[in-house]
């Protein structure tokens, strides 16, 4: 069941059988953000969903476990905020693979910063987040406070749709709720020993703002493994990718190669043996996912054609 926005108010809807019948894989099911195209029946309150509409961005994840399976975790996107807060929990090296997601599903990536009330050194650690978000606005900020929140404003105006990305207790419910200006959403406070928050958001919620724009609320995910992030990871990593670029060798695998760019960057300390560790290991994970995914595509292939046939001759036996 969905729970739709209508020019009438909400419905409960469920998608039409021909659209479960054609659909193959979990993306072709409505998502959080999606424009579908529904009969409302108004005297119960309910709705059939017949189609989805093109998405213009697409934030996705690779399923938790061992499945090679496209998870889309919200669509038409305007802004993503990547939530990270500023206590023990705070790691560069999420913030680059969150960093590589958004910049793959078309959406403007913004880094907010959180829990600055329970940091010393809030600026030396937007420091370190600059240096590997070139070009990426990012904002400190305190909800215990209401420190920063009124720069956030500019990015929700009427008709723009902004995600809420980040770890589990990184402060995006209360975040949400100073946006609101209610009490809309269930908060957590963090745990004792290891500043990590409490689980509250348990499932992705769109939100309409009284002034116009729209949040989407994501459980938090300590687990983003990656999917079909190319472009993403170029664009995150394009330091390294420029360096590449000056390589005396175009295929050049940056081991022992000659006259490369990237190992002289990192032996005169101007790229950070870190980044480059971390570009390397999402390059493997993006390598490993696409021949899983190759082989998965096989498989769809094999089971669609095997429904065609099998609805095809149902078809003719009935004549």
């Amino acid at each position: 069941m969905y729970r739709v926005f209508t020019e009438s108010g909400e419905v409960l809807a469920e998608v039409s059988g021909k659209m479960r019948h054609n659909a193959l894989h979990r993306e072709d099911y409505p998502a959080v953000g999606d424009w579908v195209v529904l009969s409302v029946r108004q005297d119960e309150q309910r709705a059939t969903i017949h189609a989805v509409l093109p998405r213009r961005s697409k934030f996705s994840r690779k399923v938790a476990g061992q499945v090679t399976e496209e998870q889309i975790v919200a669509t038409n996107v305007d802004t993503v905020f990547l939530v990270t807060a500023l206590n023990l929990d705070f790691n560069v090296r999420r913030i680059e693979r969150y960093l590589v997601l958004a910049w793959e599903s078309g959406a403007n990536p913004v880094i907010v910063l959180s829990k600055a009330d329970l940091c010393a050194d809030a600026e030396e650690k937007a420091a370190e987040v600059k240096a590997v978000a070139v070009g990426v606005p990012i904002h400190i900020i305190s909800s215990a406070e209401n420190r920063g929140l009124a720069d956030l404003a500019s990015y929700i105006a009427p008709g723009q749709t902004v995600a809420l990305l980040g770890s589990s207790g990184v402060g995006k419910s209360t975040l949400v709720n100073r946006i609101y200006g209610e009490e809309i959403l269930e908060t957590g406070d963090i745990r004792h020993g290891d500043d990590k928050g409490k689980h509250t958001t348990t499932h992705r919620e769109l939100l309409a703002l009284p002034g116009g724009g729209i949040l989407i609320d994501t459980p938090g995910m300590r687990e983003l493994q990656l999917w079909d992030a190319s472009e993403g990871l170029s664009t995150s990593f394009q330091d390294i990718e420029t360096l590449s670029d000056d390589c005396y060798f175009q295929d050049c695998q940056h081991n022992n190669e000659p006259n490369c760019a990237v190992k002289q960057a990192l032996q005169d300390g101007t790229l950070a043996q870190e980044r480059f560790d971390s570009y390397l290991k999402l390059q493997k994970e993006l390598a490993y996912l696409a021949r899983k995914e190759d082989k998965s595509l096989q498989a769809a292939e094999k089971a669609k054609w095997k429904k065609i046939h099998q609805t095809a001759k149902k078809q003719f036996n009935r004549f």
